[in-house]
């Protein structure tokens, strides 16, 4: 039975998107047919990771919702994208739904808006006329509409954070909100570590907190922010600790889809 993902974050900048993107390839990589959908629509970006940009998005999330397109119109088989070059052997084909990343597009969002209500049915539209195991949400951080559609239809929430006192309140409420939708299954993610924390005292004092299990820690890295998001990196540097982390995530989701 497909399942529905969703990554999110209280606030920016936690690395939610490209955690949503490596999680989408890892499980495509493991002959998951996956779907990914930035709802992120006022600050668009997960597109870059799977290698594309403005010229090639001729439609996008923004289209189906203003009745230009069917949901699946919009979606982009980039399994070859991914690699930039090298020879990386996908076990499915991934797809991508982008938001526009035109000026014009994001400005008549934020001054017309939309129906919310076509994101669940786009959702559910998706995941059977492509015939999905996963769809992967990268939502907007904070709490509005889309995002609490997203948290509630979601079995699987992945809430990401950084071990930093404004991200800790943050999370705080959304773990609070995620709970009060009755999300089947929650789990932390705390991103951006320094390597010098004792991170089996980090993950206990944060499920103490939340009363929520901690599904992985990923160290801060050099490396992840050396690559730029200019590609996947848990495909292009397998073995590093990162990379490890986040098959940690996928094996739990593997887990609950059995």
């Amino acid at each position: 039975m497909s399942k529905i993902i969703s990554v999110h974050s209280f606030r920016g900048g936690t690395g939610k998107s490209n955690i949503s993107a490596n999680i989408a390839s890892q499980l495509a990589q493991r002959g998951h047919r996956v779907g990914v959908i930035d709802t992120d629509i006022q600050s668009p970006g997960i597109h870059v990771l799977f290698g594309m940009d403005e010229e090639q998005i001729d439609r996008s999330l923004n289209d189906y919702l203003w009745g230009r397109c069917n949901i699946e119109d919009t979606a982009y088989n980039v399994s070859a994208r991914i690699g930039k070059g090298e020879v990386i052997v996908m076990g499915a084909d991934i797809y991508l739904v982008p938001s526009s990343i035109r000026a014009g597009e994001i400005a008549r969002v934020l001054r017309e808006g939309y129906d919310v209500s076509m994101l669940n049915e786009g959702f559910r539209a998706l995941v059977k006329r492509l015939k999905l195991d996963y769809l992967v949400i990268d939502t907007h951080p904070g709490l509005n509409e889309e995002t609490l559609l997203s948290i509630a239809i979601s079995d699987i929430l992945f809430i990401v954070l950084r071990p930093d006192q404004q991200d800790f309140q943050g999370t705080a409420v959304t773990v609070d909100v995620a709970r009060k939708l009755e999300v089947p299954h929650l789990f932390l993610v705390i991103n951006k570590a320094l390597s010098s924390y004792d991170f089996e005292d980090l993950k206990r004092r944060v499920e103490q907190i939340y009363d929520s299990p901690v599904a992985a820690i990923l160290p801060l890295s050099e490396d992840v922010a050396r690559l730029q998001s200019a590609d996947i990196f848990s495909l292009r540097y397998p073995d590093h600790p990162v990379s490890a982390g986040i098959r940690q995530l996928v094996a739990q989701i593997e887990a609950i889809g059995r």
